[in-house]
């Protein structure tokens, strides 16, 4: 086998491998991420991206948080008691549920994150009467957040694996690439 093609097995298995593993956690995690109801309007959706707390662990953009924590990280930004920040998160969660779960085969369409961010920081705000610019602050800089971190273990876990001669730099780099351009799952956004 030449080597041009052990490296492009090499970086499509990596490739595999990590998508496989953060579609995983996504889908581990999915349980808790708000869905946009089919009778709601645009104001009552929420964020599947990392913007918000989601689906993905109730972290905006999803991963390695609980909705305790996200909740924890709002009423500290926000001021507020953080029984009064899971409430409301319940609630908007509660109100946004899908009226039936999607059908089996099929692809739905992806929802407009912007307006299920705005949908979310306006519920919040009400809910907890805290301004909205505020609210909408605060889940940025839980993103921001959250996003930093995923970035750092996909970094880790891809240093090491050049390390244990799993993969070459290069094959790392590829996959930094494909994430960050949101070829493959995580990342990206």
């Amino acid at each position: 086998m030449s080597k041009t093609k052990r490296i492009t097995l090499g970086v499509a298995a990596g490739a595999l491998a990590l998508g496989a593993g953060l579609g995983a956690t996504s889908i581990a995690t999915a349980a808790t991420t708000p869905s946009p109801s089919s009778t709601a309007s645009p104001s009552a959706t929420t964020s599947g991206d990392a913007t918000t707390p989601s689906d993905r662990g109730g972290k905006p953009g999803g991963h390695g948080h609980d909705r305790g924590q996200i909740a924890a990280e709002l009423a500290t930004k926000l001021g507020v008691d953080e029984a009064k920040v899971t409430d409301a998160l319940k609630a908007f969660r509660e109100a946004n549920k899908p009226a039936t779960p999607p059908t089996e085969g099929t692809e739905g369409t992806k929802p407009d994150h912007t307006a299920q961010e705005a949908a979310l920081a306006k519920s919040l705000a009400e809910a907890l009467g805290v301004d909205e610019a505020k609210v909408t602050t605060a889940l940025e800089e839980i993103r921001a957040a959250g996003q930093a971190e995923r970035s750092a273990a996909l970094k880790t876990r891809l240093d090491k694996a050049v390390t244990d001669g799993k993969l070459t730099q290069a094959e790392a780099d590829a996959v930094t690439k494909a994430v960050e351009a949101g070829v493959i799952g995580g990342g990206g956004h």
